[in-house]
């Protein structure tokens, strides 16, 4: 777009504005792209609301954030870079299910935010779409920073030794368990109570959502009626998805369906493209106190053959491990939060930490119960702690992929702000004048 162009763009928008009557304005144009004023201020008292701290005058920094953010935007246009729109339609779809449970309903978050609830919709839709296309535009930009073994060696020898993070204590842990036998006639139990309710429902003699309120084990949904949301066939684990996304008639409730999270009936509410949106309720067979000893006493005995040298832990945990998620990794248990194997005592299971907090390398604990949170249900395990680190001050033998993410995230930094100041230069930018007295973070703006 030309100089000229934007320029009457500028006055049109600004018109715009007034003939709607609304007290607003145009403060910032960048390229095609309007910056209002209310944007500004419905950023302001977010972060206020959300108790963020604004470094400066937040009618400076937003603004210059939203800029930044257009440009990228803009980039990625030219780029063809594009969110997936089953991945913001999943984003959405739980941050919606989450304001309505944190609120209480779907009314009364439509009266807290005084809008209709596809209006929070569209609005969401719009913002997580633009946020997955500049995190992907910044990703592509950075793709090649790619330290090698000696650029991280010389970047630690340049830092002040004050300057290096201390670490905190970590450890990695192996695990082997599983779930105490579940009696067959327990099993039956919970069957024919989930029998009894699909014959309640489609008798008319109850409703299934309040069948779920009142008896399904799983909390959350259970305060929703049992209602899920719209999610995609992945977003489910396989036995539940092959049977709720084959459903087609909302007065019908399905065939009991076992997953690893115990017993369910669905009820299907509305299908939309590739999502779904229905009720369930999941009753799980309870384990009694003698189950749980005989799997305390068999967890004893695999412990004894290890302690013995007549099997190894990752031999154990091949054969008799039920966790899915460690068994094929010899047992070592995977941080969530970083993809890596160490974990910050705080972030272990509590029945774990407790366990390994005086163990030294290579000990096995002695059996105990603990609560798989994953699947809301209790499991008996043991676990071996392979490695520990005390608290320390970085270093590149224990912390280098710490130190390789630093100069990653050093190396990132100024790349971006490289590019945008690259950016500034072949980008049209209008400020309106009462907004211009600030001190820019990037100051080629006003060029």
């Amino acid at each position: 777009m030309n100089k000229i162009k934007a320029i009457v763009l500028f006055a049109l928008f600004a018109l715009t504005a007034q003939a709607q009557g609304v007290i607003d304005e145009v403060i910032w144009v960048v390229g095609d792209e309007a910056i209002l004023r209310s944007e500004v201020e419905e950023e302001r008292l977010r972060a206020q609301y959300e108790g963020q701290q604004i470094a400066g005058d937040p009618y400076c920094v937003i603004p210059e954030q939203l800029a930044v953010q257009k440009l990228y935007l803009h980039q990625a246009e030219l780029d063809s870079i594009e969110a997936s729109e089953s991945s913001v339609s999943h984003q959405v779809d739980m941050r919606m299910n989450y304001y309505i449970n944190q609120i209480g309903s779907k009314e009364k978050m439509e009266e807290y935010f005084r809008k209709s609830s596809s209006e929070i919709r569209e609005e969401m839709m719009t913002a997580v779409r633009n946020q997955m296309i500049i995190q992907q535009m910044q990703q592509k930009l950075t793709s090649n920073i790619k330290p090698t073994p000696a650029d991280v060696r010389r970047y630690y020898n340049t830092l002040p030794l004050d300057s290096l993070p201390m670490m905190p204590a970590q450890v990695e842990v192996q695990i082997l368990s599983f779930e105490p036998a579940v009696p067959t006639e327990e099993t039956e139990r919970v069957k024919q109570r989930l029998r009894e309710f699909t014959e309640r429902v489609q008798s008319g003699r109850a409703d299934f959502s309040m069948l779920a309120r009142l008896y399904s084990e799983d909390t959350e949904s259970a305060k929703r009626g049992g209602e899920l949301g719209f999610v995609g066939k992945g977003q489910l684990v396989p036995e539940f998805a092959e049977v709720a996304f084959n459903m087609n008639d909302p007065k019908r409730v399905s065939r009991i369906v076992k997953t690893e999270y115990g017993y369910h009936i669905i009820q299907l509410i509305e299908k939309k493209g590739d999502r779904i949106n229905c009720r369930h309720i999941l009753l799980r067979p309870r384990i009694s106190a003698s189950d749980k000893v005989k799997a305390i006493e068999r967890l004893d005995s695999i412990r004894q053959q290890i302690l013995a040298d007549s099997m190894q832990f990752e031999q154990a945990v091949l054969r008799f491990s039920e966790d899915k998620n460690t068994v094929m990794n010899a047992g070592l248990m995977i941080n969530p939060n970083t993809g890596g194997s160490k974990f910050e005592y705080q972030d272990l299971a509590p029945e774990i930490a407790k366990q390994i907090y005086a163990m030294q390398e290579g000990e096995v604990s002695q059996p105990f119960v603990m609560m798989d949170q994953s699947k809301n249900r209790e499991v008996c395990a043991i676990v071996r702690l392979k490695k520990k680190t005390d608290v320390h001050r970085a270093n590149l033998t224990d912390d280098f992929q710490t130190i390789k993410s630093m100069l990653e995230a050093q190396k990132g930094q100024e790349l971006l702000r490289d590019w945008i100041l690259k950016k500034q230069k072949t980008t049209f930018v209008q400020i309106s004048p009462e907004w211009q007295g600030c001190d820019f973070e990037y100051p080629g703006w006003l060029h």
